[in-house]
């Protein structure tokens, strides 16, 4: 992973002589795609026998559900419809709704497919201030969806004062590199090909010494194995261990 990400920021992007690269990998997703692909391969090396009910990876999961039909024009079915939200990557498992006027489903059924989110994690290149409060929103419709839900914020550098999550529905905030975003009196040196010249011994320093953390990766695996692990308490275990 350290190499691959060493080869693509440094080798194709920031030593392209075309300054395009450089100005718009964000908008191009080249670098903030990667983690989004890692984790479901990481995820189902690290757990071979992960349930195949369950779906890995990028997703578009249910939000809320709405009905557009009215009082005063006669449908036949309540119309509904379902509201749906892109996560960068999810546990999550495919469900199906029916909505009825009729108890017996005999019609006027409105039938839907969605997939229902256990775990999201929203992956950044570099998380600042606007971002971790747009997370913290979309973490609070998650778990009111799904109040057993968890909710990762996964970035590469941080670009921001962190702050406790506990009075957000964040679960935790994973900083893969440690550390935080070059400053922006240096990338400025950057935007142009002579600047990236001049400054790549120093980025490329910054990238060696800051590589992916083994240990943060790990801890994304237990908040995955915990999740795994959630199971309905049983009395028995309950009153051997003294509380549930």
């Amino acid at each position: 992973m350290n190499e691959y990400r060493l080869f693509l920021d440094l080798d194709i992007v920031f030593d392209s002589e075309n300054d395009f690269l450089y100005r718009q990998k964000g908008q191009l997703k080249l670098d903030n795609t990667v983690i989004e692909e890692f984790l479901p391969v990481l995820v189902s090396i690290a757990f071979p026998d992960f349930p195949d009910t369950l779906d890995l990876g990028m997703k578009s999961c249910f939000g809320a559900i709405y009905f557009t039909s009215t009082a005063g024009i006669i449908s036949t079915s309540p119309k509904a419809r379902i509201r749906t939200k892109d996560h960068d990557f999810t546990i999550s498992r495919q469900m199906y709704l029916k909505a009825s006027f009729d108890p017996r489903y005999a019609q006027g059924v409105d039938q839907l497919e969605v997939n229902l989110a256990y775990l999201c994690a929203e992956c950044k290149t570099n998380l600042d201030k606007t971002m971790f409060q747009e997370a913290c929103a979309t973490a609070h419709d998650v778990k009111t969806v799904v109040p057993g839900a968890k909710y990762l914020i996964i970035c590469e550098w941080l670009d921001m004062i962190p702050v406790s999550t506990a009075g957000t529905d964040v679960d935790e905030v994973l900083i893969l590199r440690k550390a935080r975003r070059l400053g922006a009196q240096t990338r400025s040196l950057f935007a142009s090909y002579a600047g990236r010249v001049a400054g790549r011994e120093l980025y490329a320093r910054y990238l060696n010494d800051n590589p992916f953390a083994v240990d943060v990766f790990e801890r994304f695996l237990t908040h995955v194995r915990l999740l795994l692990e959630d199971r309905s308490p049983d009395e028995r275990d309950v009153l051997e261990r003294g509380w549930f």
